[in-house]
């Protein structure tokens, strides 16, 4: 059995509990980090739009690049070391949803944590990347809180209809 465990910052305990708690010990499980590029992107453009022929080491988006690789592997070893059993490790970088799907290929299970608003169940409890990960997923998800779940009584009264007729 092959799980993924999509690795996000403030959510990732969770997915790293879940993985744990419902992959069989034989398991292969990859915790997964995908970095977004345009943080550094827009750094780099703005660096050569507003500064022309600037020196190229002092790019900002370099910087950006560099510390996000460097945030993405601090989340990998501490995912790593929460999960306490062996695991591979991926960085991936580009459209995070799609990167996520990509990465989910082949899988048995993909594990992913709820990253919108928990204050409530819903679907707005989804962000738009979870969402489409949701929505894509080539193999099974195993959605999960990175909190107790809200009570029941969060969901919004049901619409009024009109009476059924026949």
């Amino acid at each position: 059995m092959t799980v993924i465990a999509w690795i996000v910052e403030g959510t990732w305990p969770a997915c790293v509990d879940a993985a744990r708690a419902h992959a069989p010990e034989h398991a292969d499980i990859t915790l997964l980090h995908v970095a977004d590029p345009c943080a550094p992107g827009a750094a780099h453009g703005a660096y050569a739009g507003l500064l022309g022929r600037a020196h190229p080491a002092r790019d900002p988006g370099t910087a950006l690049e560099h510390l996000a690789s460097a945030a993405g592997e601090r989340l990998l070893t501490a995912a790593a070391e929460r999960l306490g059993r062996p695991c591979a490790r991926q960085e991936r970088t580009g459209r995070v949803e799609r990167e996520v799907v990509a990465a989910a290929e082949g899988a048995d299970l993909l594990v992913l944590a709820r990253d919108g608003d928990r204050s409530r169940l819903g679907p707005h409890s989804l962000g738009p990347a979870s969402r489409f990960v949701v929505d894509h997923a080539p193999c099974p998800v195993l959605l999960v809180w990175p909190e107790p779940a809200p009570s029941t009584a969060t969901i919004p009264p049901a619409p009024p209809h009109p009476p059924h007729h026949r």
